[in-house]
């Protein structure tokens, strides 16, 4: 039996009023308000703070990272890998991408599905369009990550017991390479094109779990086709009540997690022997139903959907959206620009850079971040084991507000921090009000870009406020 061992969804903390975009333009905008990746987040970084709170409630160990985006950090190199390594995950799993398109992540599970052992599958997304279109307002950032396997790796919370696809080539919305925003079909051809795959790939799927509509307790219904969306729930036959919220007034349709977003909602919720159907709409349809088991009622996320939602920060200026984005270029503080780093320190670095791997004094316990081989304390060489403090809380001891370093969101606020059980280290803080930061602070460490340069993405460790 195969399913679902564990879960983990995250949403970016900072989010826009879809009022902002007609404020600055006049047009485009309307109700509700969008998920917003901050200035330091990409999907490689959001994929891997979902793989972190879907590890904290499972003891599997992965032997693959499947990685999904429409919006790679990276083309011509692996973005998996990135979170393979700040997962700390052995140098004998797997880390590959999955890419091109929101269908992709289905692809992923699908494999993951048929992986012999535990896999990670992560979809995540950063959604735009152009200024004032519908894309851009609609649009959410976001990521999921869902750890499958067998029985024998771990308690199943959901079983999967059937699915379908229906594929077909057509024109619905595209982007070539090099090109920023996608382009869409006018919707009545995309319609009058997934309805009849709906209906044909949901009536399989129904067949293959040996189900009835009825039989259903929570539908997912995913993609970016509104309007067939719309046309959906007449072929699926569920009743309306047990459709779950896919947060699209809240966070906005973030794409290549939308499925998998929906999915840890009803998770979350779920109670044992219900049944979950998932319908993605993407070049084409696919159905996925699972069926939740015993294991599920002693089952706790990380952190909720519902958490995820209420935890954000509405607040984000239009102007710094378009900045973040890179459509909006804005004189920067006179420094320097960061050069680029360089790929042998980088590899030498590994376990610090990506797995925030310090090390620790055998005879003292002393605890070093950076790593070192020789003990402040004591003095011993080499008497070091490594020890892993990305998800060690920790407390301000001291902090300065920087308003002339370089930063796509001055002022830079850099604290020194001191981690519960040992280590003091001087990291930068994100998703912070810097008129709200204080000595004795509860901060916790995730995983972020620290800038870009000539290509190169220099990815490490920064703090943010506790959760």
């Amino acid at each position: 039996m195969r399913g679902i061992i564990a879960y983990g969804a995250y949403l970016p903390f900072n989010r826009m009023d879809r009022s902002e975009i007609t404020k600055a333009l006049g047009a485009g905008g309307g109700r509700g308000t969008r998920a917003v990746a901050s200035y330091d987040e990409d999907t490689t970084t959001m994929g891997a703070e979902a793989a972190r709170l879907a590890l904290k409630s499972t003891d599997a160990s992965p032997g693959a990272v499947l990685f999904s985006t429409a919006d790679p950090a990276y083309l011509d190199k692996t973005n998996a890998t990135a979170i393979q390594a700040a997962l700390d995950l052995s140098d004998d799993v797997m880390a590959v991408d999955m890419n091109g398109s929101t269908r992709s992540w289905i692809g992923a599970m699908a494999a993951g599905l048929n992986w012999n052992g535990a896999a990670l599958t992560i979809g995540s997304d950063i959604r735009t369009g152009m200024p004032s279109g519908s894309d851009e307002a609609s649009g959410g950032d976001g990521a999921v990550a869902i750890v499958v396997g067998s029985d024998d790796g771990g308690p199943l919370i959901a079983e999967y017991i059937g699915g379908s696809s229906s594929t077909r080539e057509f024109i619905d919305r595209w982007r070539t390479p090099g090109e920023r925003f996608s382009k869409v079909w006018e919707e009545r051809y995309g319609e009058n094109a997934y309805l009849p795959m709906v209906e044909d790939a949901v009536k399989r799927a129904y067949h293959a779990a040996d189900l009835t509509p009825e039989q259903v307790d929570h539908v997912v219904l995913a993609g970016l086709h509104a309007r067939a969306k719309r046309g959906a729930p007449k072929f699926i036959g569920v009743d309306p009540s047990k459709y779950v919220d896919t947060l699209d007034n809240e966070v906005g349709n973030v794409g290549s997690a939308q499925a998998g977003l929906g999915l840890a909602a009803a998770l979350d919720v779920a109670e044992p022997g219900q049944v979950i159907l998932v319908v993605h709409l993407g070049d084409g349809v696919d159905v996925g139903l699972f069926r939740t088991t015993d294991a599920i009622a002693g089952y706790t996320p990380a952190s909720s959907v519902a958490d995820q939602v209420a935890g954000g920060s509405v607040g984000l200026s239009y102007t710094n959206f378009l900045t973040w984005r890179g459509y909006l270029d804005r004189e920067p503080p006179r420094r320097p620009e960061p050069d680029r780093p360089g790929a042998p320190p980088a590899g030498r670095s590994e376990d610090w850079k990506y797995g925030f791997i310090g090390s620790k004094d055998r005879s003292s316990g002393a605890i070093h971040l950076p790593p070192t081989r020789v003990s402040v304390v004591g003095g011993a060489v080499d008497e070091m084991d490594a020890i892993r403090m990305a998800d060690v809380p920790a407390t301000i001891a001291t902090f300065t507000i920087d308003r002339l370093a370089y930063s796509l969101n001055p002022p830079m606020v850099a604290a020194v921090i001191d981690f519960d059980g040992g280590g003091r280290f001087q990291c930068e803080m994100t998703d912070v009000d810097p008129d709200s930061v204080a000595i004795g602070d509860r901060v916790e460490m995730t995983f972020r870009r620290l800038f870009t340069a000539d290509g190169i993405h220099n990815y490490f460790w920064k703090a943010r406020p506790a959760s």
